[in-house]
């Protein structure tokens, strides 16, 4: 098992009285980086040929004050990168993961190739690799270009798969030469979700009825159905790489999902049952079909003929299309079984999953450390035992703070350091098996 940080191994040993942790504690293959995504850090929104994307759209439409802000400047990137790529190699790091923003390099999601994108990201791979930093990659990140989704509503048409396939067919033949670690699309499960039924994230479908304020969509079809396209697209992207560049580039394939840590709210079969429920649509929504072709059972049964099949042509290109999976891991929650939204006649996905949701962050400060690392030691067990000896990058986790909270934040390190020490356990433990 490989697996990526987003936090900071330097932090391990400046926290006081903490149990000694080092570089000889990880496997040698083990990578320890950090990751951003294109429309959070590169700024530059209105330069040098880059058009909106979807995210651009959202911010500027009275929705900025929700995420802080919008992207237009972001950590100016687009300008600084070279200091930051130094500020990487100053703290160690083996690897930076970023996103290509789809709207800088091709600025109409099709046609065209601008110039100006393209050298930007050549330049900045080239400032990794130059101070021996590995690029790992993630094609799209939530940011898909305004004017697909103006042209056939984006994920939600399988018009998608034929344009995300040129997209990233620039990106190998451009970069292929250096980034060896491509991730295809970014928490799958979050960007159906939150963008297609509460409506929460560009491009904010959902039905109003369920969530939020949405102008159009359908929550009850449409999560499903834009998770289903970004199946296909991904799948589709896989195959051209293993078809036309693997061979020369020598290269790895991923997918990134959201990961959360659920334990059942009592012992009772009921809640053990619906904590494996979800898990199934929320991880195994995604990774059953990467891994096995085909949707979990427990999905077919609950979202019926809502839920998208795949041909046998399509299960045989989605199942084994990944090389490694990302996930990001932030937080847990206790689940208990709720029955009563199955009897609902009108679902969309979260009544689907039929469960009830409590955040152990917002349960007791206990949890702080101790719920969380234990239950990112399961999310890894479990996709060991569910999933295969899959190799695993883990490419985002961090801890929630308080805006104006102190740079001097002993908390954020604990956090960080438990959370390092959780994963060299699940290795150690994962190493005895």
């Amino acid at each position: 098992m490989v697996l990526i940080l987003k936090i900071f191994a330097v932090l391990v040993a400046i926290i006081p009285n903490a149990y000694s942790l080092s570089r000889d504690d990880f496997p040698s293959d083990f990578v320890f980086g950090a990751s951003t995504s294109a429309y959070q850090v590169e700024g530059a929104a209105n330069e040098d040929g880059r058009k909106p994307s979807i995210w651009d759209t959202f911010s500027h439409n009275g929705n900025a004050n929700m995420y802080v802000g919008d992207g237009d400047i972001g950590c100016d990137g687009y300008h600084k990168y070279k200091e930051d790529v130094q500020l990487m190699a100053n703290m160690g790091l083996d690897a930076y993961r970023f996103s290509i923003s789809w709207s800088r390099l091709i600025p109409d999601g099709k046609g065209p190739i601008n110039p100006r994108g393209l050298q930007y990201y050549h330049n900045l791979i080239n400032e990794l690799i130059s101070h021996g930093i590995q690029p790992h990659v993630t094609m799209n990140h939530f940011d898909l270009p305004q004017t697909l989704e103006d042209e056939y509503g984006g994920w939600v048409s399988k018009r998608i798969v034929k344009d995300f396939t040129s997209y990233v067919d620039v990106c190998f033949k451009e970069f292929g030469d250096r980034v060896k670690y491509w991730t295809t699309i970014n928490e799958g499960n979050v960007h159906a979700l939150f963008g297609y039924d509460v409506g929460i994230v560009p491009p904010q479908r959902c039905s109003p009825s369920f969530e939020a304020n949405c102008s159009r969509g359908n929550s009850s079809t449409e999560p499903y159905l834009a998770a289903h396209h970004m199946l296909l697209a991904h799948a589709s992207a896989a195959r051209l790489y293993r078809n036309k560049y693997k061979g020369m580039q020598h290269g790895f394939i991923g997918f990134n999902l959201l990961t959360l840590g659920f334990v059942p709210m009592t012992n009772n079969s009921e809640d053990i049952i619906a904590t494996q429920r979800a898990k199934d649509f929320t991880i195994g929504w995604f990774l059953k079909p990467l891994t096995y072709g085909d949707y979990p059972d427990i999905m077919k049964k609950n979202a019926g003929s809502r839920l998208p099949y795949f041909t046998k042509k399509e299960s045989n290109l989605v199942k084994g299309s990944i090389d490694f999976l990302g996930i990001n891991f932030y937080t847990s929650y206790l689940i208990n079984n709720n029955p009563r939204s199955m009897s609902l006649e009108d679902r969309d996905y979260m009544l689907d999953i039929a469960v009830g949701l409590t955040n152990l962050e917002n349960d007791s400060s206990i949890y702080e450390f101790e719920i969380a690392t234990t239950n990112l030691q399961g999310v890894l067990d479990f996709l060991k035992n569910d999933y295969g000896n899959i190799s695993i990058y883990i490419h985002e986790n961090g801890q929630k703070i308080f805006r104006n909270s102190s740079l001097n934040d002993w908390s954020r390190m604990k956090y960080l350091h438990e959370m390092i020490g959780s994963i060299a356990n699940a290795l150690s433990y994962s190493k005895g098996q």
